[in-house]
């Protein structure tokens, strides 16, 4: 049976995540080698693999595939038949457990609890999963002597900072409350960037950090991340219903964009040096987004709603706010890497795809 990742997508599917096959990332540095995911049945996991398989269909690269999982069910459900292809093995476990697989040549460590859901509901897990879950995947590549181990962390690792700029650079850095268990995720994301460092130092890892902005696109119909709500909203075809006045201001970067520029990091990279990820197209606030989904689709007449009538008056900055949280990607920018989707058009195929999920006809 013919396993192509094209007759086992849906062709909008296929062709989005296509766009990271695509790209200029550095890929015959990964012909004929192994990589190592964790975080498998993940958002940017699934697209990050996805695209090393059409690699494999349209041009021979031989990638081959490890990809780690906690639920093996949910991973049928996402991959469907291409579990069935010889270039990707699946690992069943959870990476606070030591990892016991073949070696592999690069390392992407994407596992991680991102939702705000668990930070408040499970705040110790969403730090073992950066503490306990870095340090495995380090004794791992070790192990394996690997080439490269990417550490996906975030702009989170910031906290509140003050600058006196409009944007943050990677030598930034700012306040967290140590104290506060709902910064288990940022305070769990610093330490994995510090301890992969360490690793670097004493071992001779080739460790290379990632800082994404909000990746969005394509997420589950019930994910609480407010811009997936939005797509949710559209998908339904409701109006947007804002509870704040949308102030904040944010960096957003498309999916595919985001799977290129960590695939670009890891293999071009600077040992122990971090990269933002961001595309200044997308550095809007929440009403923005909101706005935007919106009129991306005027066809259906929604409208965006406050659920408190003060806020529906634009927000005016304030010049006692911290530096919002606008990434500077140039240290990126310098290595190649470029972004391809701007927010219109991101909200537009997020929304298609969805809608295709709810209809399970991917």
């Amino acid at each position: 049976m013919d396993y192509n990742v094209q007759n086992h997508l849906h062709p909008y599917v296929y062709e989005d995540i296509k766009t990271i096959s695509d790209s200029n990332v550095n890929w015959p540095c990964l012909e004929n080698k192994t990589v190592f995911v964790t975080g498998g049945n993940g958002f940017i996991a699934f697209y990050l693999i996805c695209a090393m398989m059409i690699r494999n269909d349209l041009y021979n690269s031989n990638i081959n595939i490890i990809a780690l999982v906690r639920n093996k069910e949910n991973a049928k459900k996402k991959y469907g038949a291409l579990l069935k292809r010889n270039d990707i093995q699946l690992i069943v476990q959870d990476v606070c457990q030591p990892i016991k697989c073949s070696r592999a040549d690069f390392i992407i460590h994407a596992a991680s609890q991102a939702s705000a859901y668990y930070f408040e509901h499970d705040p110790k897990g969403t730090i073992d999963a950066n503490l306990t879950g870095t340090l495995n995947v380090l004794e791992y590549a070790k192990a394996s002597k690997a080439e490269s181990t990417l550490i996906v962390s975030s702009l989170k690792v910031y906290g509140t900072v003050f600058n006196g700029k409009n944007k943050i650079s990677e030598t930034d850095i700012g306040y967290i409350d140590i104290d506060n268990y709902k910064n288990c995720y940022a305070q769990g994301k610093r330490a994995a960037e510090t301890l992969g460092c360490c690793y670097a130092k004493e071992y001779g890892l080739n460790i290379k950090i990632a800082r994404p902005a909000y990746i969005y696109g394509p997420a589950r119909i019930d994910d609480d991340r407010v811009w997936a709500q939005f797509i949710a909203n559209v998908v339904k075809k409701q109006n947007i219903l804002l509870k704040s006045n949308g102030a904040a201001l944010r960096s957003f970067c498309y999916v595919t964009d985001t799977a290129a520029a960590l695939l670009k990091i890891m293999t071009d990279g600077e040992n122990c040096t971090p990269y933002n990820i961001a595309n200044p197209d997308s550095d809007v606030t929440i009403r923005k987004f909101a706005k935007a989904a919106v009129e991306a689709f005027p066809n259906l007449g929604l409208k965006l709603t406050f659920a408190n009538s003060e806020d529906e008056k634009e927000p005016v900055p304030s010049p006692m706010a911290p530096t919002p949280e606008i990434l500077d990607a140039a240290r990126l920018n310098n290595l190649g890497w470029k972004p391809q989707v701007n927010l219109t058009d991101g909200i537009r195929r997020s929304v298609k795809i969805v809608e295709l999920q709810t209809k399970d006809t991917i």
